[in-house]
């Protein structure tokens, strides 16, 4: 059994794939070549935005969005602790500061209530209101709160309703890290159009991924789409010899968007069959009295880019995995050690109970299969194993 069976999938449009590459190839524009622009024009219209920017990775895009932003030394982005490490590094890779805000328990996604809490906590240096940083190398007081990167964790979109109106009374932008969500929904509005800018990877895992790294982000307003599309290509101007700010290479290379268009064709149907495949899960796994499964808020669409459970505590999450592996069912780990017990952010002076709903879930999560192909007699098995234990 696959974790992720990504082969299943590529033998439906194999022949597709391979007509796509061949035309990369015979036109030989491997660089921001005419598929990338296709690209662009066919998600943006899927997400509704006015804008997509095809880049090299979904840390590129959230590197270029904060770039496009201005964002250095002395800034303060907010974001959660329970997520992939690139979400905050690339906040600390241009010498701004992660403000960590802790999720809710149900979605694993950022809680606007302790959002609240971090920015009045920050605002008024005061970290008996809510836990900040301690050791940034810079005083609290020459911190200023910049923005928001709130995450879609496993293809639940965020609460946006909420954080977007927080963000606005306190003159903050809003970045959407949408890695694991593009193709869900948020009461009516597709993922990648619920921010100011929304990010998103085509690492091969994700619901819609490509055969090597790849990302894209999207925006409504022109002039930060403008800087992003000159970031990409290391800040250019009018030409590539002429560089007006710092950027980076973040470019998207053709071939990939070339596979990325094949996959796209069959994209809408493959989000259906993720919701059969929950659904199934949600029957069969109800009432198993060692596992929490995961639910949706109402008026929302998860696009299931990990179906993640929540066992008693970690000594029973290691009984299942072993359990399951023994029966060549394979499980994994997302994520074993928030963002603020990790080495990589020991300068922020971070302790562990800072964000105990993070630290918890951090312990008792683990995932197992998911994707449009899992066929009921393999989720049986599942069930049956996670059920008898």
């Amino acid at each position: 059994m696959q974790f992720i069976d990504l082969g299943i999938q590529q033998n439906r449009i194999r022949e597709k794939i391979e007509n796509n590459i061949r035309r990369t190839l015979d036109h030989g524009k491997y660089i921001m070549g005419p598929e990338v622009r296709t690209l662009e024009e066919r998600l943006g219209q899927y997400a509704g935005t006015e804008h997509a920017i095809a880049c090299a990775s979904g840390t590129d895009a959230l590197l270029m969005a904060l770039m496009a932003y201005g964002i250095g030394p002395g800034d303060a982005i907010f974001t959660s602790p329970f997520t992939f490490i690139a979400t905050a590094e690339v906040i600390s890779l241009l010498g701004a500061t992660p403000i960590f805000v802790d999720v809710d328990p149900e979605t694993f996604n950022m809680q606007p209530g302790k959002l609240e809490l971090a920015i009045q906590a920050l605002k008024t240096r005061d970290r008996k209101i809510y836990p900040l940083p301690s050791n940034t190398g810079q005083e609290l007081s020459k911190l200023t709160p910049k923005g928001i990167v709130a995450v879609d964790l496993f293809g639940i979109p965020a609460d946006y309703g909420s954080i977007n109106v927080i963000a606005r009374q306190n003159h903050l932008f809003v970045i959407e890290d949408a890695a694991q969500s593009f193709g869900a929904e948020y009461k009516g509005k597709m993922s990648c159009s619920l921010a100011d800018v929304g990010c998103t990877s085509f690492f091969p895992a994700k619901p819609l991924g490509c055969y090597g790294d790849g990302g894209m982000c999207f925006t409504n307003n022109d002039d930060i789409a403008a800087l992003m599309k000159s970031i990409r290509v290391h800040g250019k101007g009018t030409h590539k010899y002429d560089n007006t700010r710092i950027g980076i290479n973040g470019r998207l290379d053709t071939i990939q968007a070339s596979i990325l268009l094949a996959k796209f064709e069959i994209f809408p149907e493959e989000v259906e069959l993720r919701q059969k495949v929950a659904g199934r899960y949600a029957t069969l796994l109800n009432g198993a009295g060692s596992v929490n499964i995961p639910g949706v808020p109402e008026k929302l669409k998860s696009v299931w880019a990990q179906y993640s459970l929540l066992a008693e505590d970690e000594n029973r999450r290691s009984q299942l995995q072993d359990k399951l592996k023994r029966n060549e069912v394979p499980t994994a780990i997302y994520y074993p050690r928030p963002l603020h017990l990790q080495p990589a952010f020991s300068n922020l002076g971070y302790l562990e109970g800072d964000f105990p709903i993070s630290e918890d879930c951090s312990r008792r999560i683990f995932s197992i299969p998911m994707h449009p192909y899992l066929r009921e007699a393999e989720q049986r098995k599942i069930a049956e194993l996670i059920d008898n234990i």
